[in-house]
């Protein structure tokens, strides 16, 4: 068994955010499906935007990140909290690279550096208020 997260609420920036992370991790999108796509009203609520993502899997090194728009109802924004995505890339200049990549437009919780459990490590926050912690494994 194996976890898969599910980003689900970029309200309207999926399609922005999958972009963003194709060129700053690297991910391969397996499948992207619109509202306008589904066969089947999509809740109670008022339909989204049938542009936006229902519902994307993006393949990021050997795993797999889903996301969605969400119902898109609000200007309220995404709000990803009490969660951060864990990379573990095999070398420092990999952590640096994807790091710079994440920080772009983003905010850094703590800067990559060395700590007693990893020689690189660190934390930041995406354009899309998503956090990462980048590590790489001793």
């Amino acid at each position: 068994m194996k976890i898969e997260p599910y980003l689900w609420g970029f309200s309207g920036r999926c399609e922005e955010a999958v972009e963003f992370y194709k060129q700053a991790l690297g991910a391969e999108v397996q499948m992207l499906m619109r509202f306008k796509d589904s066969p089947e009203p999509c809740g109670d609520g008022p339909m989204p935007d049938g542009e936006k993502i229902m519902h994307g899997s993006l393949k990021i090194g050997d795993s797999i990140l889903m996301v969605s728009d969400g119902q898109c109802t609000g200007d309220k924004g995404p709000k990803f909290e009490g969660m951060s995505l864990s990379l573990n890339p095999a070398t420092e200049a990999d952590a640096n690279r994807i790091f710079d990549a994440l920080k772009d437009g983003g905010e850094i919780g703590m800067p990559l550096g060395k700590t007693f459990w990893s020689p690189c490590f660190g934390m930041v926050t995406d354009r899309f208020g998503v956090a990462w912690m980048i590590n790489v494994v001793p």
